[in-house]
């Protein structure tokens, strides 16, 4: 039992209704809380962002990412680290050492509705839109042939050689 040093009057105070999705659309945002949390199976962690929305029909209304930046799939983890990397240029800090580097700085953000495969509930998807002035980044990694390659007349195709480490993580 929790004993109220007044009594509460919820006829003056708004209640807490269900949670809305924000409408498809771009955003003003800032990133005003951010800290790493651990997977629900425990293998891994996330970067968890809480942001507000600053102008517009819907200021003051939050928004939420994840970004599973440890985790035992390296496409998940190539994934998270592109989205760091949009939230970075996003927001003009290139160079972060924690995500509190990212707090307070006005960024454009899409939102659209992500149905959910399995019939769960739907949610807001976030991107990060990098501003059109800045020059885009160089490309990783060479780009593929644009047309595929026959093998020779009697030989049996084969798939590519997957890379058994992650392309970051590959010393030159």
């Amino acid at each position: 039992m929790a004993r109220f040093d007044t009594t509460f009057d919820a006829s003056g105070v708004e209640p807490l209704t269900g949670y809305e999705l924000l409408p498809p659309g771009d955003y003003v945002a800032q990133i005003v809380e951010s800290e790493m949390r651990p997977t629900r199976n425990g293998n891994g962690e996330y970067l968890w962002i809480g942001m507000d929305i600053l102008e517009g029909q819907h200021q003051g209304r939050k928004a939420y990412d994840q970004l599973n930046l440890i985790n035992p799939n390296p496409t998940t983890v190539e994934m998270a680290q592109r989205t760091l990397s949009a939230i970075c240029h996003a927001t003009g800090q290139l160079h972060v050492s924690d995500s509190e580097d990212l707090h307070f700085k006005p960024m454009t953000i899409r939102v659209s509705i992500r149905k959910p495969k399995d019939g769960g509930q739907e949610r807001n998807q976030i991107r990060y839109l990098v501003p059109k002035d800045e020059p885009a980044p160089a490309p990783a990694r060479p780009a593929a042939p644009q047309r595929p390659v026959r093998p020779a007349s009697g030989t049996t195709p084969t798939a590519p050689a997957r890379p058994t480490a992650a392309p970051w993580k590959a010393k030159a």
